[in-house]
């Protein structure tokens, strides 16, 4: 979808300011990241403090060459203002200058991204940085729901660095990030968990989780408990951690992929299988990674497979997860109503299983979760 011909989506992009004398830096963040955010770009100091005065922004991403005195100092000056302590900075800055990024980690809310980096890692330094704000918010929610957020999103920066380090996951540490997750679902007290990340930055993370907590919701609604419900949980989690593997201009593309992208995206699946196979995990967690897009009718992916070969936790997950996809905000499309999404769903009868989709509405209705 083009933003030009939906204004309200281009002013629900996260506002970056980029500050660098340098044209290669500073044309290369926006190139990376322009599809996600507003950027703006600053050749000097001058400038950007008055954009931050005028509109503060998401985040503030310096280089160390930043005129006149260098980022290091910029940094300095904005933490010295009451208003900006808790301004998101990055600071990139080259990985030879130790005494400088030893400097900066004295900083509260800076993320360093040490030069050389890749994509990966400014994607992720800017997510952190962005996202600062929201999980600050995250103190103010009831005891169990902030546990389940603040686990489940140390757990998932965790599985990127490892799959980044090409480290297997540790799926205790992800069982163990889930249970504050299965605690609140338990006990119909999940909603603030939900409200938190609707304007997080790591849209990832945000789909995952709410994957796992509908996943949760539904499988609790039908009897299911105990170390069967945490394998949902689990399941819920990890089931899109190929994605992880995807580039970043495929996974946040606004509008239609091409065919060849298209067969890109789908190669999560494949991703996923690969990855999670490195580790002892519960079958229910490779079926629900592995399964969650296929179809009845035998035309979903990786394998094609239809009817009763599709295990009805991957089931259970196809539904949760293309009811996530539908009703989750991104950059490029507001949220679909759930009411609306179940509609649409509902005509999905070669694709979806009908008698669980009905179940599952059953269960948002009764848990009033469609609000």
């Amino acid at each position: 979808m083009n933003t030009a011909q939906n204004p309200t989506l281009e002013t629900s992009r996260k506002l970056l300011y980029v500050g660098s004398n340098s044209d290669l830096f500073r044309k290369d963040i926006s190139k990376n990241l322009e599809f996600v955010y507003t950027v703006r770009l600053f050749a000097d100091t001058s400038g950007l403090e008055r954009a931050v005065k005028g509109e503060p922004p998401a985040a503030l991403i310096l280089d160390d060459m930043i005129p006149p005195k260098g980022g290091i100092n910029v940094i300095s000056h904005y933490r010295s203002i009451r208003r900006y302590k808790s301004l998101p900075i990055v600071f990139a800055i080259d990985q030879n200058d130790r005494e400088t990024i030893a400097n900066a980690k004295t900083y509260n809310g800076v993320e360093c991204l040490i030069k050389p980096y890749s994509v990966n890692d400014l994607q992720v330094a800017i997510s952190r940085a962005a996202s600062a704000g929201v999980e600050a918010e995250w103190k103010t929610i009831e005891p169990v729901q902030r546990q389940a957020l603040t686990q489940t999103l140390h757990s998932f920066n965790a599985i990127a660095d490892m799959i980044n380090d090409e480290q297997p996951v540790v799926y205790e540490d992800v069982r163990e990030s889930c249970g504050p997750l299965v605690n609140a679902v338990s006990d119909g007290n999940y909603k603030d968990m939900l409200r938190g990340v609707q304007d997080h930055d790591n849209y990832s993370f945000v789909h995952s989780l709410r994957v796992a907590t509908f996943l949760s919701l539904f499988g609790h609604a039908i009897g299911i408990r105990g170390e069967d419900l945490m394998t949902l949980s689990t399941g819920g989690l990890l089931h899109d951690v190929g994605k992880m593997f995807i580039p970043h201009e495929v996974l946040n593309k606004a509008g239609k992929l091409s065919d060849d992208e298209f067969t890109v995206m789908k190669s999560h699946v494949t991703h996923t299988n690969g990855y999670l196979g490195q580790t002892d995990l519960p079958r229910g967690v490779i079926v629900i990674a592995g399964q969650h897009h296929e179809k009845l009718d035998g035309t979903g992916y990786p394998d094609g497979l239809k009817g009763t070969e599709i295990n009805q936790l991957a089931r259970m997950a196809a539904i949760v997860d293309v009811f996530g996809a539908l009703t989750d905000k991104r950059v490029y499309k507001e949220a679909m109503e759930p009411e609306k999404a179940l509609g649409m769903m509902s005509e999905w009868k070669t694709h979806l299983d009908q008698e669980l989709l009905g179940k599952f509405r059953e269960m948002l209705l009764d848990a009033a979760t469609i609000d």
